[in-house]
C-alpha cells in the first residue's frame, strides 16, 4: 500500500513540470517582443546603415528565430514526453513532429540548435573582427568547437544506445 501511494505520488509530480513549460511560453513572448523591437530599430534607418551592420542585425534576428524555435520544441516535446499527451481537436493545425520526439531525439535537436546559434554568433564575431582582439576571437572559436564536439558526442552516444 505504501509503495502504491509513493508511486502514485511520484507519477503525479510530473505535473510540476507544467508550469515550467508554461514559463517557457512567457520566455517566447519576451523573445518576440525583443525581435520586433530590433526590427523597429532598424527599419527607419535601413537606407542609412552599412551593409555589414544590416547583415549583423539580420543575423541577430535569425538567432532569435532559432532560439524561439528551440523554446517551442522543448516546450511541446518536453510536455508530451514528461507530463501528458497533447490532444488537439480534429481539423486543428498539428505540428508534424509533435508526438514523435522522444527525450533522446530532443537532446539531439537541442544540441544541433545550440551549434547553429553558436555558428551565427561566431559569424557575427568574424564580421566585426577588426574591433575584437584576436585572443577573444580564439576563445569564441574554441567555445564553438566545444559545442560542435559535444553535439557530435551526444549523437554518437544516442546512436550507440539505440543499437
Amino acid at each position: 500500500m505504501l509503495e502504491r501511494w509513493l508511486e502514485g505520488t511520484l507519477y503525479a509530480c510530473r505535473w510540476l513540470l507544467a508550469p515550467i513549460f508554461l514559463g517557457l511560453s512567457l520566455a517566447l513572448v519576451a523573445l518576440a517582443i525583443k525581435f520586433f523591437q530590433e526590427i523597429l530599430h532598424v527599419l527607419p534607418v535601413v537606407l542609412e546603415i552599412s551593409e555589414s551592420d544590416l547583415v549583423l542585425t539580420i543575423l541577430a534576428l535569425v538567432d532569435m528565430a532559432l532560439v524561439g524555435s528551440l523554446i517551442v520544441m522543448v516546450m511541446f516535446s518536453g510536455y508530451e514526453n514528461f507530463v501528458s499527451k497533447i490532444d488537439l481537436a480534429q481539423g486543428e493545425d498539428k505540428l508534424g513532429w509533435l508526438g514523435k520526439l522522444d527525450a533522446g531525439t530532443l537532446k539531439l535537436k537541442v544540441a544541433a540548435s545550440i551549434v547553429a546559434i553558436s555558428s551565427i554568433h561566431l559569424l557575427k564575431v568574424f564580421m566585426n573582427a577588426e574591433h575584437i582582439p584576436n585572443d577573444k576571437i580564439q576563445w569564441y572559436i574554441l567555445l564553438h568547437l566545444t559545442f560542435v564536439v559535444s553535439a557530435i558526442l551526444v549523437a554518437v552516444i544516442d546512436r550507440m544506445t539505440k543499437h
